[in-house]
């Protein structure tokens, strides 16, 4: 066992190693592209109408209760006991679809997700606190192309089964607990880390994501004025003052409040299409009476949303200049998608517009989350995460209370598929006249941004649910 003792001895690779196997098995979840069939069959036999005007919109607003606190606990407690919590939360969840019968089970399924949800932070960024500078790079790419290949594999997985076994949906439940069962062991094993991001001791060194704007700034002169008073007095007035500094710092850059805009409303649009998009394929062609192939199309998601999304890195375009523009054209790209997705009554046109829009929004995230870190610190862009999701959270949930709540409009799928085709619509509007705009003064002013863009010492993790 040498080679387990060389690896524990490795100051990157063992936490690595074990995070990339808790997130390969987290995020395979074979059942998950069959939720909706599930509850609207008779495993649940809840109706379609339920479980889009009452039941997901609880997610929505769970979530924003949590997000804000939970993000706060994962850099006070350190991010492991959030990453446990995470998986005992998983475990939880395939309990209830497999066990527990009735609507108000299922109402607390809608929380335990919320809390799932709310939780990725502290996956994303336990990483950057347990390893050294210079392995977030090759980290980063591990911890991507694990959740990747989990998710793969289980949407895949999942259509093996029903399309060639035959297998009824209870069973991908069964499967998908002992999988997250497993996920949650593993848990336990990451190490503890010793710092956190803003609830920190000045003993603990400096942030491994200092960056060149983080010195002789605000932030640097908060973490100098007695970061060390949480672990000696407990001092959380000092982490506040971290708190707002970093939020100083990070958006007094008008690009980045320009990127971080984007970031918010279209991740806000995005994650309503991904909530109701089984509902909409069940609308045209009913799982009760037809084959579904809702887990294929999510391998195809994932596969082909990486592959463009991996292309950023090599494609040399001056995002600087262009990003804006291409912000505005792809999500013009993804308009005409949603839209196609509303008004067809094929069910594979539905499926390919589907494919067409979760890769254009990969694409751009991969962009987007570049572009605000390349001159952020690990501080700062941990603050900029968390505003930007609690921004589309906020958006989010307006428009669920709005378009799906039975309380307000309580629209039908179709109409809520057209309002989200609108919505994005206004955004692709939005940013090609920014866009344009951009790109023309940068084509007579080139000094402006120059021709290559600045270097960011870190990989960061697209923003992506789910």
């Amino acid at each position: 066992m040498g080679w387990f003792a060389k690896l524990r001895s490795s100051s990157w690779a063992y936490p690595t190693a074990v995070l990339s196997l808790y997130g390969f098995f987290a995020n395979c979840r074979v059942a998950e592209p069959f939720l909706t069939p599930y509850l609207i069959g008779p495993n649940k036999n809840i109706s379609g109408e339920v479980v889009t005007n009452y039941l997901f919109p609880i997610w929505t607003y769970s979530y924003l209760a949590f997000l804000v606190p939970v993000f706060l606990l994962t850099d006070l407690l350190r991010h492991k006991p959030l990453i446990v919590v995470q998986g005992f939360f998983l475990v939880t969840n395939y309990v209830l679809l497999c066990f527990a019968p009735g609507l108000p089970a299922m109402v607390v399924l809608q929380v335990n997700y919320a809390v799932v949800a709310s939780t990725e932070v502290a996956y994303f960024s336990y990483i950057y606190t347990v390893i050294p500078v210079e392995s977030y790079q090759r980290a980063t790419g591990y911890l991507r192309s694990a959740m990747l290949a989990g998710y793969t594999f289980g949407a895949s997985l999942g259509q093996v089964l029903v399309s060639l076994a035959g297998i009824d949906y209870f069973y991908l439940n069964a499967i998908t607990l002992g999988i997250q069962s497993m996920a949650f062991l593993i848990s336990f094993g990451l190490p503890m880390p010793q710092r956190s991001l803003f609830f920190k001791a000045e003993k603990d060194g400096t942030s491994g994501g200092d960056g060149p704007e983080d010195r002789g700034s605000g932030t640097a002169n908060a973490r100098r004025h007695g970061a060390a008073g949480w672990r000696t007095g407990g001092n959380v007035a000092t982490a506040g003052l971290l708190l707002w500094q970093s939020f100083r710092d990070s958006y007094s850059s008008r690009s980045v409040i320009y990127w971080s805009l984007w970031w918010a409303l279209a991740t806000a649009g995005y994650v309503q299409v991904f909530n109701y998009i089984q509902l909409m394929w069940d609308h045209i062609e009913p799982s009760a009476s037809s084959s579904i192939y809702n887990g294929g199309v999510e391998a195809a998601c994932s596969l082909v949303g990486a592959a463009a999304a991996f292309s950023v890195g090599h494609i040399q375009v001056a995002w600087a200049a262009w990003g804006e523009l291409a912000l505005g054209l792809f999500s013009a790209v993804g308009t005409g998608a949603v839209f196609l997705m509303a008004l067809t009554s094929s069910i594979w046109a539905c499926y390919a517009g589907y494919v067409i829009f979760k890769s254009c929004y990969m694409l751009l995230i991969t962009i987007t989350t570049f572009q605000i870190a390349s001159n952020l610190s690990m501080e700062c862009y941990a603050l900029t995460f968390g505003i930007n999701t609690f921004v589309a959270l906020l958006v989010q949930t307006i428009l669920t209370f709005t378009v799906v709540d039975e309380a307000a409009l309580g629209l039908d799928i179709v109409t809520q598929f057209i309002v989200y085709g609108s919505y994005y619509a206004t955004i692709s509007v939005l940013f090609l006249i920014r866009g344009t705009y951009t790109a023309c003064i940068n084509q007579r002013s080139p000094e402006h941004t120059g021709t290559t863009e600045p270097e960011s010492s870190v990989e960061v993790l697209p923003a992506e649910r789910f």
